[in-house]
C-alpha cells in the first residue's frame, strides 16, 4: 500500500498472547528438548508427529456449536469443513490411534509442538506455546501407569531438577469420597475444585469454602458451596487423613472409604503403582501418593498424578497427567485404555532457569576464529573448516572491523568460550593463539578495565598450529 507518495512502513509486532523467541531462550529449549527426548527413547518411547490443524468435531466432539467453535482458533476450510489449531495433543493422538486399527499396542509416543488457545493473555500466559507429551496406549496394567511416574521422576532428575516429588493419586478414590458424603454428582465438581486447594490454601480455607465462604488475603469474598455440616465433617475427617501424610495413608483412608466399590479399585490400584514403583527403584521421596490430587473432572478415569518443585513452592504443578480410559472411544467403538503425562515447555524452561539447572547463553558456537589479517583470509577460512571438522562448533568473524579487541568483546557478549588468533607473525611462525574467554569472564570479576582482562597473558596460549585441534579438544572437554 502506498501512502502520501510514499511505502508504508509495517509495524514490527506479533499479535497479542503470542511472542518471539532470542536466541538465548531458543536454545536453551532445544537442550530441554533434547535431554527429554533422550529420556523418553531410553524407555522406548517413539517419536509421532500429527496435524497441527484438526476438524473441529475431533477436538470438541460432534454436538459441537458455533460458539464452542469461538473457544478455538477456529474457521471455516478449504472444503467447507470447520477446522481448527490443535490445543493439546491427547485428542490428536486418540484420532491417531483409531484410524490406525492396525497399530502394535501397547503404542508409546512421545510428541512435542506448538498449541494454541484461546485464552485471556496474561504474565507468563500465551496463546501460542510448546507442548511436550508422553502416552502409553493400549493397556489398563498399573504397571504403565508406574512407568509414566518413573520416566517423569527420570526426566527431571536428567534436567537437573533434584529437588522435586511427583504426587500421584487416583480420580476413582475422590469420586467415591463424594458417594461417602452424600454428595450429588452435579456438586462433586465444584467440591473437588475446593478440595485440590488443599496444599496451596490450608485446611481452615478449604472448610470455610466448603460451608459458608471466606474472605481471602486481598479482601475478595470467595462464595461458598453451603454443604451440610454432616457432608463438611465427613469431608473433613478424609482431609485430616491426607494432611497427616501417614506412613501408610491408604490403610487409612481404606477404612474410611474402603466399603465402596469405586474407592476400593482406587486405592487396590495405587497399592500396585506403589508396589511397581519400588520394583523400578524410584526413590520413595521422588513419587509419594498424596489422595487429595484433582485433576481433569471430565477427563481422567484412574490414576493421576502432578509434580512440585519443592525450591519453587509457589510455582504449582509443571509436570501433569493420568489415565484417560474413554479418550479413543470418541473416535472408535473399540475400548482402548490410555495414561499419560505432559508438560509446557516455556514453563518447564521458566523453572529451569529459576533453579540455574539451564544456562542460557546467545551463541551455539564452541570456538570464534579471528580475521585480524584480510589478506590472509584463506588461511582463516582453513583454520575454522578444520576445526568444524573435528567436531567442534566454530563460527568465523565475518564483521567489517580488524581492531582484536572488538572481535574479542563480540565474542565475550554472546558467550563464545575460546577465540582462536592468528596474525602475520603467527603464520609465517606456524604458531597460533588459543584465548579461554571463560577464564577471561572470571579474571573480569577482578579487574575493573575490560581491555586490561582482553589481554591477560593467564588466559591465552601460543601453541603449534598442528597441535591446535587437540589443544581445543582438551579445553573444550571433547577427549
Amino acid at each position: 500500500m502506498v501512502k502520501n507518495g510514499k511505502d508504508r512502513k509495517v509495524a514490527p509486532r506479533v499479535p497479542k498472547g503470542f511472542r518471539d523467541y532470542p536466541p538465548e531462550e531458543e536454545i536453551a529449549r532445544q537442550i530441554l528438548i533434547e535431554k527429554t527426548r533422550t529420556v523418553f527413547e531410553r524407555y522406548g518411547y517413539l517419536p509421532l508427529q500429527t496435524a497441527s490443524l484438526e476438524f473441529a468435531e475431533a477436538l470438541l466432539g460432534p454436538h459441537y456449536n458455533a460458539d464452542n467453535l469461538k473457544e478455538l482458533f477456529g474457521f471455516t476450510g478449504p472444503e467447507d469443513a470447520d477446522i481448527a489449531l490443535r490445543y493439546e495433543f491427547t485428542l490428536s493422538l486418540a484420532r491417531y490411534v483409531a484410524g490406525n486399527p492396525h497399530l502394535s499396542l501397547p503404542f508409546r509416543r512421545y510428541q512435542y509442538g506448538n498449541v494454541w488457545r484461546v485464552d485471556k493473555p496474561g504474565p507468563g500466559r500465551f496463546r501460542e506455546f510448546m507442548q511436550f507429551d508422553f502416552d502409553i496406549v493400549g493397556t489398563a496394567s498399573m504397571l504403565a501407569d508406574a512407568e509414566i511416574i518413573a520416566v517423569m521422576v527420570s526426566t527431571l532428575d536428567y534436567l537437573g531438577i533434584k529437588n522435586c516429588v511427583v504426587r500421584y493419586s487416583n480420580r476413582k478414590l475422590i469420586n467415591g469420597l463424594a458417594a461417602f458424603a452424600g454428595i450429588s454428582p452435579e456438586r462433586a465438581r465444584d467440591v473437588f475444585r475446593v478440595i485440590d486447594k488443599l496444599e496451596k490454601q490450608g485446611r481452615e480455607a478449604v472448610i470455610l469454602e466448603l460451608g459458608p465462604g471466606r474472605t481471602d488475603r486481598s479482601g475478595d469474598k470467595i462464595p461458598g458451596l453451603h454443604l451440610t455440616d454432616r457432608q463438611i465433617s465427613m469431608l473433613t475427617e478424609f482431609l485430616d487423613l491426607a494432611l497427616s501424610k501417614g506412613d501408610d495413608i491408604l490403610t487409612d483412608v481404606e477404612k474410611l472409604l474402603g466399603h465402596l466399590e469405586v474407592s476400593n479399585e482406587g486405592i487396590k490400584e495405587l497399592c500396585q503403582i506403589r508396589e511397581f514403583l519400588d520394583q523400578m527403584n524410584v526413590p520413595s521421596e521422588k513419587a509419594k501418593i498424596d489422595v487429595t490430587i484433582v485433576r481433569g473432572l471430565g477427563y481422567y478415569t484412574g490414576p493421576v498424578y502432578e509434580t512440585t518443585f519443592l525450591d519453587l513452592p509457589d510455582y504449582g504443578s509443571v509436570f501433569s497427567g493420568g489415565r484417560y480410559d474413554n479418550l479413543v472411544g470418541r473416535f472408535s467403538n473399540r475400548s482402548i485404555p490410555a495414561t499419560g503425562s505432559s508438560f509446557g515447555v516455556d514453563r518447564m524452561l521458566a523453572a529451569l532457569i529459576a533453579l540455574k539447572a539451564i544456562e542460557l547463553k546467545e551463541s551455539t558456537a564452541e570456538v570464534l576464529v579471528t580475521t585480524m589479517d584480510k589478506t590472509r583470509m584463506k588461511d582463516y577460512i582453513e583454520i575454522v573448516g578444520n576445526i568444524r571438522d573435528a567436531g567442534i562448533n566454530a563460527e568465523l568473524f565475518v564483521g567489517d572491523t580488524k581492531n582484536i579487541n572488538k572481535q574479542l568483546k563480540y565474542a565475550d557478549r554472546i558467550g563464545i568460550p575460546v577465540a582462536v588468533i592468528a596474525g602475520s607473525d603467527e603464520f609465517e611462525g606456524g604458531m597460533i593463539t588459543v584465548k579461554d574467554l571463560r577464564l577471561g569472564r572470571e579474571k573480569s570479576k577482578e579487574v575493573a578495565d575490560r581491555d586490561e582482562w582482553l589481554k591477560a597473558e593467564e588466559i591465552q596460549v601460543t601453541i603449534k598450529r598442528v597441535d591446535l585441534l587437540d589443544y581445543l579438544a582438551k579445553i573444550l572437554n571433547k577427549d
